[in-house]
């Protein structure tokens, strides 16, 4: 089991506090987009082991099947793959026509794992890929007329301020108590704010920054210097969505479960995070879901009130694995059937829902996805002036006050229902 997951119920219950007018609206447009793609893409994907876990000598998890036996060799070995790391451009390039031809809204790319290998143009570190590949997504995105966002992990266990060299790190975590060291620690601070600054001022607009690596900002006397940092990003990237996941206060502008759909959904606006294979990075011969996992968490999130965004681990030349563009392309069909009833919806409390069905409302149109082996019946206590399925293969009408389904020849694993409610 991974062990990589930071979690903090606190932060995940919070509520917002003196939220910008501006960044209300940036969020009011990502909960209209719904669905996101992360792509992981690195080192690891060379390596094809777990992203960066390996390296980390507490977290054993990580190497039950061990890329190399010696933890100093597969450190060594590992960071050496930057010498054969280069994908080709031309992959890279096609990911945003495949995001926009399946009918997502936005993605989101690795610039820097904990690794600390950056895929983008960096002047304050030399360990980074040749070709800039943080250059060509977000600009690919952009013509494409897709939001664009930047993950960057804050720890940095390549970087001489955070790993010293020599040192023998325990875990995760800095080598040393930044508490004891505090201008080595400045250093380390002054480096992720260029890096933070480099990728928020040389792309475009970028519309999500991405923080990952929650024990930074929490535990151990790491402490960034947040404020001044976000100041200086939003100098350039007013509209810019913050991300400090698991950290919470001001600069955890939406939260974001990993793996799995909060039962009670939180406070904030949110973003369920879900891998399509076991791994976030490409991993040979990989368990991918299969499509009908994926479109029930969709619906499930969704009617909750979330977004949910996509994991794929390109393979090391850049291209995508084809069991994730199976997936993608089955969805492309599923959303353009019933992708009215996932775009700019939100949640909807209905009192004692039936099992098995999932709500969702835009303006005056109620959404019912019904799963095929629930209920064909829904007593309902909204005005509802009129219900039609969305698959022609699909009879349905109004009864009194209840909706019934009465003919049902649909495939597909929800049948879906638009009813127009009456109007106040």
């Amino acid at each position: 089991m991974r062990k990589d997951i930071v979690t903090d119920q606190e932060t995940f219950n919070e509520e917002y506090e003196n939220l910008p007018a501006n960044l209300i609206e940036q969020l009011n447009q990502f909960q209209d987009d719904k669905i996101g793609v992360i792509f992981h893409f690195g080192l690891y994907s060379l390596a094809g082991i777990v992203e960066s876990w390996q390296l980390s000598k507490e977290d054993t998890w990580a190497r039950k099947k061990p890329w190399r036996s010696d933890l100093a060799e597969l450190r060594h070995d590992y960071w050496n793959l930057a010498n054969d790391f280069h994908p080709n451009p031309d992959n890279v390039v096609s990911w945003a026509a495949t995001i926009k031809d399946t009918g997502i809204k936005y993605g989101i790319l690795t610039t820097k794992h904990h690794d600390g290998f950056s895929i983008f143009d960096t002047k304050f570190s030399n360990f980074h890929s040749n070709l800039d590949i943080f250059k060509i997504f977000s600009q690919t995105m952009q013509q494409h007329n897709l939001k664009v966002g930047a993950y960057y992990s804050k720890p940095d266990w390549h970087n001489e301020n955070y790993w010293e060299p020599g040192s023998d790190p325990i875990g995760r975590y800095a080598s040393y108590d930044p508490k004891e060291n505090p201008a080595k620690w400045q250093q380390f601070n002054d480096f992720v704010k260029n890096q933070l600054l480099e990728l928020t001022t040389n792309y475009g607009p970028i519309d999500i920054l991405w923080l990952d690596g929650g024990w930074v900002n929490k535990d151990h006397h790491e402490f960034l210097e947040m404020e001044s940092i976000v100041k200086q990003i939003r100098l350039h990237q007013p509209n810019i969505l913050v991300v400090d996941r698991t950290i919470g206060g001001l600069y955890e502008n939406y939260v974001t479960p990993e793996r799995s759909i909060p039962e009670t959904p939180p406070k904030k606006v949110w973003e369920s995070n879900i891998p399509l294979a076991k791994n976030w990075g490409y991993v040979p011969n990989d368990q991918y879901k299969t499509f009908s996992e994926i479109e029930s968490m969709i619906v499930e999130i969704v009617s909750k009130g979330g977004n949910v965004i996509l994991g794929i681990g390109p393979k090391p030349d850049g291209t995508l694995p084809h069991e994730a563009l199976k997936i993608l392309a089955q969805l492309k069909i599923w959303l353009q059937k019933y992708g009215q009833a996932i775009f700019k919806t939100r949640a909807v409390d209905i009192s004692n829902p039936p099992a098995g069905w999932f709500f969702t409302q835009r303006d005056n149109h109620l959404y019912a996805f019904v799963k095929q082996d629930s209920e064909k019946n829904w007593d309902y206590s909204q005005k509802i002036l009129s219900v039609k399925a969305l698959d022609k293969n699909v009879e349905v009408q109004i009864n009194d006050s209840r909706v019934e389904i009465n003919k049902n020849s649909s495939e597909d694993e929800f049948t879906v229902l638009e009813m127009i409610e009456e109007t106040v």
